[in-house]
């Protein structure tokens, strides 16, 4: 693993938190029979925990070793309205029925994380609460929906103000040229055939 952990508390679908520390990616050991997450507990020692048995990891500024209840104190498990950063706003339901939101990074990251540690990582509706971030393996969840991409104003302005390559511009035909210098179709090139 790598040496930057980040603390996390583990809950399970089994009875009990985990606390402990993993590195910020590539936490999922998939060379065992079985994908096992490697925290490294409070007392130093690794615990190879099923992945199957995870339910979330939440990356967390406190551990609140005094609230057993609810630790990760995540106040809100939906947006309230679309949210102002950019990325892909999705909503899953878990196994057991319950039902959370987030903004996943509208990037290769996404991607990597499906890839690397099976599920998906994401920032939750509410960054206030102890909650940073959030990563829920795909055997948690019972359905995943992208309910949107969320883009900001600036960023679909300077895309629309690209310009898109037309027919008629010297760039556009320069890229269709053949190897003898005619652009295939023209009526040179159907004069030889």
């Amino acid at each position: 693993m790598t040496s930057s952990r980040k603390k996390v508390i583990v809950r399970r679908f089994s009875p009990g938190l985990l606390r402990g520390y993993l590195p910020a990616a590539g936490f999922v050991n998939n060379h065992a029979p079985a994908s096992t997450l490697e925290l490294l507990d409070l007392s130093g020692r690794v615990q190879s925990i099923p992945l199957d048995d995870v339910k979330a990891v939440h990356f967390v500024r406190d551990f609140n070793v005094s609230d057993d209840a609810n630790p990760e104190r995540l106040p809100r498990r939906n947006f309230l309205a679309r949210p102002r950063t950019e990325g892909l706003w999705i909503r899953m339901i878990l196994r057991d029925d319950e039902q959370i939101e987030g903004l996943a990074p509208l990037d290769l990251a996404l991607a990597d994380a499906l890839a690397d540690d099976r599920g998906i990582q994401f920032t939750p509706p509410d960054v206030r609460g102890n909650t940073l971030r959030m990563y829920i393996p795909r055997s948690a969840m019972a359905s995943l929906q992208l309910v949107a991409v969320v883009t900001t104003p600036t960023r679909r302005k300077l895309l629309e103000a690209v310009p898109k390559p037309t027919v008629d511009d010297p760039q556009f035909l320069l890229e269709l040229q053949g190897d003898a210098g005619q652009v295939p179709g023209s009526a040179q090139d159907q004069a030889r055939s």
